[in-house]
């Protein structure tokens, strides 16, 4: 599993990049934006996530969160995954129940139950596009429930 989670997460750090500094930056998203990463956030926006599209400042925070703060943790939850250095157990705890609480419960809250024109038209793409990002830290968190955690399989 601890090889999955290499996985997703070096991929959380692209996808933070791409996705989270724009919101997190403040850029509107628009489709003739000379930034690139605007025009990709555009179309996912434009089409499936309008509250992203919205912006308010309490999402910014969040995303400018992810963008410029969870990405450093990325970085060294892969290191210390790749170590097996245990001591990246209490930092992940903290992460993991961070995102979920900050992250995935506002936003998908607003997601699903917000006002209509926040609220996603596609739940089923919505979920597909950003259940891993409350997926995995939820399993995360189970993997690093116990003391010492690389001195067992799970």
């Amino acid at each position: 599993m601890d090889i999955v989670f290499l996985v997703v997460f070096s991929l959380f750090i692209v996808s933070c990049i791409i996705s989270d500094s724009v919101e997190g930056l403040g850029l509107d998203q628009v489709p003739n934006s000379p930034n690139l990463l605007v025009q990709w956030n555009y179309t996912y926006s434009s089409n499936f996530d309008p509250l992203y599209q919205s912006h308010p400042l309490w999402l910014r925070f969040i995303s400018g969160t992810s963008a410029f703060g969870y990405v450093a943790f990325y970085i060294v939850l892969i290191i210390a995954l790749v170590r097996r250095w245990n001591w990246i157990q209490l930092p992940s705890v903290i992460y993991a129940t961070m995102i979920i609480s900050l992250t995935g419960i506002p936003i998908f809250g607003v997601e699903f139950f917000g006002p209509a024109g926040q609220r996603t038209p596609h739940p089923l793409i919505f979920l597909l596009y950003n259940g891993p990002y409350v997926l995995f830290p939820l399993l995360l968190l189970i993997r690093m429930r116990k003391p010492l955690p690389f001195t067992r399989r799970w």
